[in-house]
């Protein structure tokens, strides 16, 4: 009788063994690494913080303190002050304002800020001359201004006149009612006698005398006026007349111009708007003479200073007129 075979004990496949050699292996293997590695202590403390930091790891608030939130960007968080409200319970305001990480910024960046965010005084980059300069040239100015009103004051009141400062000149603004009769170039002779009143203030006042006359849109065609350019030249030339009449101002200082519906103060589209655009200027330019006096008073603060490059501003006609200076 043939024996049977023996039954085969059950164990541990054949594949394990391969398979723990190799694990043996890599675990020499890194084993070998952590060795020949060296491990900085301080950047490993700091790495694990930032990482607590980022995954908000929580730590231990005692109950009497406010909790405190955490995030990437800002270590505290500080709530809002309540408000009182109408039921028995607290609510906290928010805002959508973002923060400015001022840390974030270069001092490159911040200086340029800086300078662009502040704009920066004129006055502060003024010399003490420039300052005394312009301070004794705008005394002069209102000084002139009020030389003109005094004689004027009557007529201002009564709407007639109108007195201006643009800068360094000064217009007086003569309007049609009370000066000149409807589509007429005679003055009359209330207005007649207060132009030569301002002649004997013109004569001690230096600079150049302009004198424009302005209509409205509304065209004119009469046996002496074609149109509004010899309307608005003939009353220009009106107070020219009535100016030089006392011959104690120079004809040489004056300039008469017409300039009809050309520069309206306001659009011609109602019957008050052409009252006010039928008017006569007299402009007093007062920048040559402001200019001859700004060179005397630096020559006057600076002795030393070196003005002759500087550029006469006086021309030939105007050289017998010093003794009309400031």
């Amino acid at each position: 009788m043939d024996e049977l075979p023996e039954e085969e004990k059950a164990g541990i496949p054949a594949w394990v063994v391969t398979f723990a050699d190799l694990m043996s292996l890599l675990m020499c293997f890194f084993v070998l690494l952590l060795s020949f590695s060296e491990i900085d202590a301080q950047k490993f403390k700091q790495i694990a913080g930032e990482l607590s930091k980022a995954f908000g790891v929580q730590r231990e608030v005692p109950v009497l303190e406010v909790p405190m939130g955490t995030s990437p960007i800002f270590d505290q968080f500080s709530p809002a002050p309540p408000e009182p409200t109408v039921v028995n319970e607290v609510k906290q305001t928010t805002t959508d304002e973002q923060p400015e990480l001022e840390t974030l910024k270069s001092p490159t960046d911040v200086a340029v800020e800086s300078t662009t965010d502040e704009q920066p005084e004129l006055e502060t980059l003024k010399s003490p001359t420039d300052v005394a300069v312009e301070s004794a040239i705008q005394e002069e100015l209102e000084k002139t201004l009020e030389q003109v009103r005094s004689v004027l004051e009557t007529a201002i009141e009564d709407g007639r006149v109108n007195l201006i400062q643009d800068n360094h000149r000064i217009i007086v603004r003569v309007e049609e009612k009370g000066a000149f009769p409807s589509g007429s170039a005679d003055l009359t002779w209330e207005f007649e006698g207060l132009l030569l009143e301002m002649a004997d203030i013109l004569v001690q006042i230096p600079g150049k005398l302009t004198i424009e006359g302005h209509t409205d849109d509304v065209p004119i065609r009469t046996q002496r006026f074609y149109s509004n350019w010899d309307l608005s030249a003939a009353r220009a030339a009106a107070v020219a007349n009535a100016l030089l009449a006392e011959g104690n101002l120079k004809p040489a200082r004056l300039a008469v111009t017409g300039l009809a519906y050309t520069e309206p103060r306001v659009p011609n589209t109602s019957s008050e708007n052409r009252a006010k655009n039928r008017r006569v200027e007299i402009i007093i330019d007062l920048s040559g003479p402001i200019e001859e006096q700004e060179m005397r008073l630096r020559e006057l603060m600076n002795p030393e200073a070196d003005v002759s490059a500087a550029p006469d501003s006086r021309s030939s006609d105007d050289s017998d007129q010093d003794e009309l200076l400031w």
